[in-house]
């Protein structure tokens, strides 16, 4: 017989110490650890960011409120207390990796979007024409010249 090649999913997996986003509810957009798997359906979430506007209190939550994260804080014990989750937070650096994320940059975009008046959407319609000009002028000369 020849050897066999065992290799591990490279999905994102629902195990404690993976970070998530909550969707939905009082917490949404904001992200918490798996501390505990309870059952099929719901895990014991905890999210001791250091602002108090953004952190999420320790709580059981279904899995289908997370939305699961590439971060993982490593080797956090199962079942772990508060203070141990925040010091293993910290370390990890995770609010900064979030921050650093395309995924992040871009919920970040669309609120800033969403928060938009009437005039400063028209005032982005025009920077978008003026560029659009420019770019087609320079495309015409190029051709021109060709």
């Amino acid at each position: 017989m020849g050897d066999a090649e065992i290799k591990a999913s490279s999905w994102r997996l629902v195990e404690v110490g993976r970070v998530c986003l909550i969707h939905g509810g009082p917490s949404d957009g904001k992200l918490a650890t798996i501390v505990e798997i309870i059952d099929h359906k719901r895990a014991l979430i905890d999210g001791p960011a250091t602002d108090t506007k953004i952190a999420v209190p320790r709580q059981a939550i279904s899995l289908s409120q997370l939305i699961l994260t590439p971060l993982i804080l490593e080797k956090l014990p199962r079942a772990a207390r508060t203070g141990v989750v925040k010091a293993a937070w910290e370390k990890a650096g995770i609010e900064a990796k979030w921050q650093e994320s395309a995924w992040a940059k871009k919920r970040n975009q669309k609120e800033r979007r969403r928060a938009l008046t009437d005039f400063e959407r028209f005032k982005v319609m025009r920077l978008r024409k003026q560029a659009r000009f420019e770019v087609r002028k320079s495309l015409a000369k190029v051709k021109a010249s060709a």
